[in-house]
């Protein structure tokens, strides 16, 4: 809990800085600071030094339509299953190269892990060469 609070401090305080650098460069500029959410709600927006905007209220705030938070959850949903799909596949992959990486090294004719080359490599004083691909 002591992170976040020493984080929203830590905005807060940034927040003042900016406004006075702004101020001392126009000091005919209105500068309000803005904390957004994309999600959840906060039914005490002014929090003094700045305003807390979430979920609807602050797609809200940034397009003008009080609909936008349900309407790009479509589009928004569409686009994650598209990365995560193409996040599974990578994955997937980098674990067949690292599997036949550890196999290759560290495992005997058999499959079975070879321990004690395997702590060799991991724990000896002075490390094995690397075999040149």
């Amino acid at each position: 809990m002591y992170l976040i609070e020493s984080q929203i401090a830590k905005m807060a305080s940034d927040f003042k800085t900016a406004k006075r650098t702004l101020r001392t460069s126009n000091s005919g500029l209105n500068i309000v600071a803005v904390n957004g959410c994309c999600y959840g709600r906060d039914n005490n927006a002014d929090k003094g030094d700045y305003f807390k905007y979430c979920g609807q209220t602050f797609w809200e705030f940034i397009s003008g339509d009080t609909g936008l938070y349900i309407e790009i959850i479509e589009p928004l949903g569409y686009k994650a299953k598209q990365k995560n799909d193409e996040f599974q596949k990578s994955y997937s992959q980098m674990i067949n190269m690292f599997t036949r990486e550890f196999g290759n090294n560290f495992c005997d004719h058999s499959g079975a892990i070879d321990w004690e080359k395997l702590v060799k490599f991991n724990s000896s004083a002075t490390p094995p060469k690397s075999k040149k691909k």
